[in-house]
């Protein structure tokens, strides 16, 4: 532990970055660098230890016994700087400096810019960070000041507020609809083109829950972005599902059977307990509550 503590810190975030990842060019994508540097500077580590740390093999690195030895130790280090990276931004009181907030990709692109253009208005000194993403940035290791979610964050330390819930609504192009004809019955609509998921199965878990025995081949156009998705059914691909919030202000789309209840998505907002209750992560939180409310029931 103590040769480990003389290293410079960026040695060992790659030591962990290629331990956790199993090889170079993952380790790179994670820390935000190049191949070539993770690679010099496990050749620094290792050089400096006097060890061996990987095994280098045909589809990347795992670790040696060596290697395996000091994880836990370096592990402990990483564990103690995030806390004191979040205590010290936790400490701050003055209204200004940065805040990264991640919300997923259709959240960001239809509901967020707004929001945000009123904060910068209202508050100058406080710059936006905004990391569009389908996928969970993790609030205890900084990659995300405030996450907007449709879930309810389950880990320590991190604290949720439920903010209400996004009515979801069936929707088709109007010139979709002249083509093919409307439907007469709620049942008719599973017999038109369906716009879907392609790798994840969240329309079909819904469907299936709705009674539905949908199974992928029910949708002939598919696509997993969910702001991509929603331009396929405006362009005329078939009928999908949209929040409704977005789609009956859409004057290119009709809404389906509206009397139809269909489940909602809940709107979640996270921080780390220890930014909360910073200014301007307060200031922030309480931008995006005000206007993410405007949209939910």
């Amino acid at each position: 532990m103590d040769v480990l503590a003389k290293l410079d810190w960026s040695l060992i975030q790659s030591f962990l970055a290629v331990a956790d990842g199993g090889s170079l060019s993952e380790a790179a994508r994670r820390l935000g660098t190049s191949q070539p540097t993770v690679g010099r500077q496990v050749q620094r580590i290792e050089e400096h230890l006097g060890l061996t740390l990987f095994d280098r093999r045909a589809r990347g690195l795992s670790l040696t016994e060596a290697g395996r030895a000091l994880l836990p130790h370096a592990q402990a280090m990483a564990e103690g700087m995030r806390a004191l990276s979040l205590t010290a931004a936790g400490r701050s009181d003055a209204l200004c400096g940065p805040v990264r907030i991640t919300a997923s990709v259709f959240t960001a692109h239809h509901h967020l810019p707004p929001i945000l253009a009123k904060l910068r208005r209202e508050e100058p000194e406080i710059s936006v960070e905004l990391a569009p993403s389908d996928t969970s940035d993790n609030l205890l290791y900084r990659e995300a000041d405030i996450a907007v979610r449709m879930y309810r964050t389950e880990q320590l330390d991190i604290v949720t507020k439920h903010l209400g819930e996004l009515r979801l609504g069936i929707y088709a192009a109007k010139s979709y609809l002249t083509l093919k004809g409307r439907p007469q019955s709620f049942a008719e609509v599973w017999d038109m083109d369906l716009v879907g998921y392609d790798r994840s199965d969240l329309l079909l878990r819904g469907m299936r829950d709705f009674g539905l025995e949908a199974t992928r081949e029910w949708f002939a156009t598919r696509c997993d972005h969910h702001a991509v998705y929603w331009e396929l059914v405006r362009a005329g691909c078939g009928v999908g599902f949209a929040q409704a919030c977005l789609g009956d202000s859409d004057p290119t789309v009709e809404r389906l059977f509206p009397e139809v209840p269909l489940p909602s998505l809940p709107v979640w907002l996270a921080a780390h307990e220890a930014m909360r209750t910073t200014p301007r992560i307060r200031r922030v939180w309480n931008a995006l509550e005000e206007g993410l409310k405007a949209h939910l029931s």
